[in-house]
């Protein structure tokens, strides 16, 4: 009989050669197993979507609840559904007073989208300024504005008047014009390798982008719903976005995005032209009550307090020779070594000891430590001393 494995190989498509080939059976909390039977520790939260971790039981009762009522309807934003709503508001609640109106899509390439045709029909205005080593999507306006040229290259041409900045210098702020519709950038720099702000950087972008009347577009699509130590990465810096971007943690393991913005803003897609953004499944009402389910969970138990309890012990514990650095805040955090082979050894002896990191597209001599928020001290701590015993034997 064909296996899963080659039947994995055979319909499934691949994105590289060398894909991991782990076979997951089931997960549950903090855990994921394979069919004979070996538990891994997730340290990757499927890149930051499993917050509350595999199959929370807040949110299964929502999704079952849901399934016994109804499941797609119409098309997004003509018939009023109850999880829709009731997500929009616990998500408007928990933001600044001026980011009032969601948009629903079904991922965080979606929302880059989005958010961007959004920013040039409300300013009129065709440039966008994203940053270096920067990661939004890989649909074509989302590659548009990724900040890395080898994945763009084989696709031009792409989207114009696209310009860049690399995150945290201030000197290079003039590129944001008159023409500017957007300026696009990650609270934390995520693919980069983890890289928090300096010197005022988002202050001085949102200065900048009110001086010429452009937007700023923070991408929280990784750093949202708790796994920074707030419950979005902006609340530590003090600077509100005129569009945030979600998905990934937004749903509580199910698939899900948004884009949101004040309503004076977001009106602009009702007319010239009327639908000016659509959507097939955007919102779908299960993945509604998953995420409603979730972020009740992620502010009940204050997980992103969850999150700052990690690093602690992360940063106290994980101490080894061969790290140079750990960068990152909350439970979004990079540990570098330095060089690209050590990091690649030190990924591959890792997972022999049953514990699952993530590596950057950016920066190829660090790998992260994401683990859902609910992880205890206890796991947190077991899984570091396998990371130390791995980096020992390499």
């Amino acid at each position: 009989m064909i296996s899963h494995r080659q039947l994995f190989f055979k319909h499934i498509a691949q994105t590289s050669d060398v894909p991991l080939q782990l076979e997951i059976e089931r997960a549950e909390g903090i855990f994921m197993y394979t069919p004979d039977g070996k538990q891994y520790i997730d340290l990757l939260a499927g890149i930051s979507v499993s917050n509350v971790g595999h199959r929370h039981p807040k949110v299964l009762e929502a999704v079952n609840d849901q399934l016994g009522k109804y499941m797609h309807l119409m098309v997004y934003g003509e018939y009023i559904q109850s999880p829709q709503v009731v997500f929009a508001q616990n998500i408007c609640n928990s933001l600044p007073e001026s980011l009032n109106s969601v948009f629903y899509v079904n991922s965080g390439s979606e929302a880059t989208e989005g958010a961007l045709k959004l920013a040039k029909r409300y300013t009129g205005k065709p440039k966008i300024v994203g940053h270096k080593n920067a990661y939004h999507g890989s649909t074509i306006g989302a590659l548009s504005i990724l900040g890395d040229e080898y994945f763009k290259r084989p696709f031009r041409p792409l989207m114009p008047a696209v310009e860049f900045l690399e995150y945290n210098n201030n000197n290079l702020l003039e590129l944001i014009d008159a023409e500017t519709a957007a300026v696009i950038v990650e609270p934390i720099q995520a693919e980069s390798g983890i890289y928090l702000p300096e010197d005022n950087y988002l202050l001085r972008l949102r200065e900048k982008c009110d001086e010429v009347g452009a937007l700023l577009i923070f991408d929280e699509v990784q750093t949202g719903f708790g796994r920074t130590g707030k419950l979005f990465a902006f609340e530590h810096f003090g600077v509100v976005p005129d569009i945030m971007l979600l998905a990934k943690g937004m749903g509580g393991g199910m698939p899900i995005g948004a884009f949101v913005a004040p309503r004076q803003i977001m009106d602009s897609f009702k007319n010239n032209p009327v639908l000016g953004h659509i959507t097939t499944f955007g919102g779908h009402p299960v993945s509604c009550a998953a995420g409603n389910a979730s972020l009740n969970v992620i502010k009940s138990e204050k997980l992103f307090d969850r999150a700052l309890h990690g690093e602690k012990i992360v940063r106290e514990n994980l101490l080894h020779r061969k790290i140079k650095e750990i960068r990152g805040k909350g439970l979004l955090l990079s540990v570098d070594l330095g060089d690209e082979q050590l990091c690649q050894k030190a990924m591959s002896k890792i997972l022999e000891k049953g514990i699952i990191t993530g590596d950057f597209l950016f920066n190829n001599t660090s790998f992260s430590i994401n683990p859902p928020l609910i992880i205890s001290d206890e796991e947190l701590l077991a899984a570091i001393q396998l990371i130390a015993n791995a980096l020992d034997e390499i």
